[in-house]
């Protein structure tokens, strides 16, 4: 969904209130808003912590730390419960990529999911070779990836898990056979998406007898979900990649008349993978995040790095200094003018960079360490004046493929992200989704398929040159998703674990509350209530209803194309706090952080 002609014209008569439009309409977030709840506090606890983006799934993941469960363990069952309560956003049909902090080292989980063997590049061309409209692609078999978010918890469970892996799934089991109530987010996904009507499986479940949403406090029951746990629950991942469960996602793919391509063989030979995860420093702290295929770790990275040698040139331009202002809008702060100037431009250097040279490094060349590097991102950081540049160009780091064309594809992701920190300081940041809001559409034994393949440029060549996120068999898409744990230098004990869901949004999101964090000390609450802002390289986005008026008037003056508009975040934060750990939740959902 986008702005409409008669918003965005709306919007632009606001100029005497010294708004400034950005010349490309942006697509917006990838789920609905469903409010900004106010009054959250910052949750406390001295042995262990979870968060997730739905109560049911927290407590989830609480009860097992109670019984000496590690943090993959608490992961586990969160995720199963997410499938179940709010399928619209993760779920075992679709993947995950997991950082974890073992006490000693952090280990980068890979569940992408991967494109079928026997896909090509012209996958998401029509006749004439121009791109598909983006629901035409999406809403089918053509877009379901391999799903890999079992396989990767099952990796990190191999390694880290104390408990029996059926035992993980028991509060999924049960929420599915007694049935959990509708939430209000839920029944707002439900309610404005037209393509559940379209669904047999779908409408079944998610509307009445009158095709009207379930209302709110409806006891919505999911007995094949249930059914299918249990299977995975005794036989492990093998039971969903083999056998019955196998054979219905193939046939459901193939049978729906936008076919795809996904085989018994993609499913039977999905591996997830372990990769070396991609770390950085930001003044007293160590960042690391996920590598390719994800662009999460890197693009943060180049966005701090850049921002620290802006510091460092100018030293009026501290962040620490720039402290948030008190704000008449729900959320109460926001981040002062300047600031957002500087991580805007900063993100819209990283966010060219990422287009032209970011993408499953299984396939191509991407040259993480030269992206990272200091000297380069101080070159980077150099182009940042007083006024916006408005649009960047990539850069060119040492032993980048120059051969490539950007990747102008806009994603739009539906995520979730949950963190845990067991009793040994054992700890997980996982960011998990199934693309856009509710996939494929494509529902069977009680989930549904992701529609990721989407999330490859639908243009595989411009100009006679390849685009390095292109359709290949096997690939795995580029995502923006961005798990985070943070450290200290000084003693490399954990300072945070976060994320946020929100497509290719996310990026932004997971700057601003890192900023919040480390630079102005704000609270976990605090910083995932902050509103939302920055940059995709196409205008610079405020969040609408928590902008103030003076900050657009600001950023406008300085040449700024700003865009209000939606910025459907959906943060989880747990920080180190004294002996203890403090957590947040992001008031634009219904998440909550527990901990004893």
């Amino acid at each position: 969904m986008k702005f409409s002609t008669s918003l965005m014209s709306a919007l632009c008569l606001a100029i005497a209130s010294g708004w400034a439009c950005a010349e490309q309409v942006l697509p917006a977030p990838p789920e609905l808003a469903s409010g900004y709840r106010t009054g959250l506090q910052p949750v406390h606890a001295s042995r262990h912590m979870a968060a997730a983006a739905n109560p049911l799934a927290t407590e989830a993941g609480r009860a097992m730390l109670r019984d000496g469960g590690s943090a993959i363990d608490a992961a586990i069952a969160m995720q199963m419960v997410l499938t179940l309560v709010e399928p619209q956003s993760s779920g075992i049909g679709g993947g995950a990529f997991i950082l974890y902090w073992d006490g000693k080292r952090v280990q980068a989980f890979d569940g992408r999911e991967a494109a079928p063997a026997q896909v090509t590049e012209q996958l998401f061309l029509q006749a004439n070779g121009s791109p598909m409209p983006f629901r035409s692609a999406q809403i089918g078999g053509r877009s379901v990836g391999v799903p890999g978010v079992l396989r990767a918890l099952k990796l990190a469970h191999e390694q880290h898990g104390k408990l029996p892996w059926q035992q993980l799934f028991a509060p999924a089991i049960a929420l599915a056979r007694n049935g959990f109530p509708v939430s209000e987010r839920l029944h707002t996904l439900v309610a404005g998406d037209p393509y559940i009507a379209r669904s047999p499986a779908m409408a079944r479940y998610f509307l009445d007898k009158n095709g009207k949403p379930l209302p709110v406090g409806t006891r919505l029951r999911n007995p094949e979900l249930a059914q299918t746990f249990e299977q995975i629950a005794a036989h492990g991942p093998q039971a969903f990649y083999t056998g019955e469960i196998a054979g219905a996602i193939v046939a459901k793919v193939r049978s729906h008349t936008n076919a795809g391509y996904l085989s018994l063989q993609d499913l039977e030979q999905y591996t997830a993978k372990e990769r070396e995860p991609v770390c950085g420093t930001y003044k007293a702290w160590r960042v690391c995040g996920m590598p390719p295929p994800s662009s999460g770790g890197v693009t943060v990275l180049q966005t701090l790095g850049m921002l620290e040698a802006v510091q460092r040139a100018t030293p009026q331009r501290d962040l620490a200094a720039l402290r948030p202002l008190a704000s008449a809008s729900p959320a109460g702060l926001e981040a002062p003018p300047l600031a957002v100037h500087l991580i805007a431009e900063a993100e819209r250097l990283a966010y060219a960079d990422r287009a032209q040279y970011l993408a499953d490094s299984d396939y191509v060349p991407v040259p993480v360490k030269a992206l990272t590097d200091p000297a380069y991102l101080a070159r980077r950081a150099a182009q940042i004046g007083e006024h916006s540049m408005k649009r960047a160009r990539p850069g060119q780091p040492q032993g980048a493929d120059l051969a490539l064309a950007p990747d102008r594809s806009p994603l739009r992701v539906s995520t979730s992200h949950l963190s845990a920190v067991d009793d040994n300081g054992q700890a997980l940041a996982m960011t998990t989704s199934v693309e856009a809001a509710f996939g494929s559409h494509l529902m069977v034994k009680g989930f549904l398929l992701n529609n990721h393949l989407t999330d490859f440029s639908f243009i595989p060549r411009e100009h006679g040159k390849p685009v390095a996120n292109r359709v290949q068999p096997g690939k795995r898409p580029l995502s923006a998703m961005a798990p985070t744990l943070v450290f200290s230098r000084a003693s490399g004990e954990l300072v945070a674990s976060l994320g946020s869901p929100g497509g290719s949004q996310i990026i932004g999101y997971v700057n601003k509350a890192l900023i919040g964090l480390l630079d102005w000390q704000l609270d976990p609450q605090q910083a995932a209530g902050l509103p939302n802002f920055g940059s995709r390289n196409a205008g610079t986005e405020v969040e609408a209803g928590l902008a103030s008026q003076s900050l657009i008037r600001q950023l406008a003056a300085w040449g700024h194309e700003v865009t209000p508009m939606t910025m459907t975040s959906g943060m989880q934060i747990i920080q180190r706090s004294g002996d203890g750990w403090s957590g947040g939740a992001d008031p634009r959902r219904e998440g909550v952080a527990l901990g004893d």
